[in-house]
């Protein structure tokens, strides 16, 4: 089986050290083993990302000496492929109709406490129409209920979680429930980050998902889904977040140093690759 991994970047915002860190991890993994690097744009966000962004994400890659398959996907030219598989999981009453916005399910919960995994369920069959005549927007759920019964539960879920360096993996349990009824299609656009990627991952072959810690939690909701559409499993690694002198991990909402700002300073792209630990 050759090895295929990706990078997949949203272009909503210039890329960091952590993004450098996460890409060179990937695209060295695929080096070693003779395998292939994918790179994949998921801008699927109309409200966010930008065409400079996206250029600068390749420009970027291509300065610390990345190179990777043409065509690149962008998920943004696909959104008949994601519109697709949502029909057929709602052919299969595996989806329902969300009229609530953000703001109502958070009702109740204090500002540090983390996001309501929402559990939900669809309305009246008249209530729904009265809302859909009037125009209101709806997302497209995922029914974990519906899964659930789909599946004949959740025990037999799992998948495979390589060391951060690649040693052996270990079977870890799915628990899609801790996610609930995640959003599969958002009201703006007919997607979500979810169901995009793991169909995506599944379409071009991807063996091997190597990405940051902070996504860990988001493999248990994946592994369902592709039980739900007969998708094939990666194996996943996901590997450690770099933080900066405060020790906070770099983002980008925080404004973190970006790779342009680094080589504008005359940093090099060497200079970049030794700091996080690259040859």
């Amino acid at each position: 089986m050759t090895f295929v991994t990706r990078f997949a970047p949203s272009p909503t915002g210039y890329l960091h050290r952590g993004h450098a860190y996460s890409a060179l991890t990937a695209f060295e993994a695929a080096r070693v083993t003779g395998g292939r690097f994918l790179l994949r744009i998921e801008d699927i966000d109309a409200t966010r990302c930008r065409p400079e962004y996206e250029a600068a994400i390749l420009e970027d890659l291509a300065w610390l000496g990345l190179n990777w398959e043409a065509p690149v996907r962008r998920q943004s030219e696909h959104l008949a492929d994601y519109e697709a598989a949502i029909a057929g999981l709602r052919d299969r009453g595996l989806v329902y109709r969300c009229f609530k916005t953000r703001k109502e399910i958070d009702i109740g919960r204090a500002p540090h406490e983390p996001a309501i995994a929402y559990v939900g369920a669809p309305l009246g069959a008249d209530e729904e129409a009265q809302r859909l005549a009037r125009g209101e927007p709806f997302a497209w759920r995922l029914s974990l209920a519906a899964a659930r019964e789909a599946l004949g539960g959740f025990d037999h879920l799992s998948f495979l979680e390589e060391g951060a360096d690649g040693s052996s993996p270990r079977t870890v349990q799915a628990l899609p429930e801790t996610a609930g009824d995640i959003v599969l299609a958002r009201k703006d656009v007919g997607v979500a980050y979810h169901l995009a990627v793991v169909h995506d991952d599944a379409l071009q072959g991807v063996t091997h998902v190597i990405r940051g810690e902070d996504l860990f939690e988001a493999t248990h909701i994946q592994r369902l889904l592709q039980a739900l559409l007969g998708l094939p499993t990666p194996i996943y690694r996901h590997h450690g977040l770099l933080t900066g002198p405060d020790g906070k991990r770099y983002a980008k909402r925080d404004k973190a140093q970006t790779l342009r700002e680094l080589r504008a300073s005359g940093v090099s792209a060497q200079d970049l690759r030794a700091e996080l630990g690259f040859s």
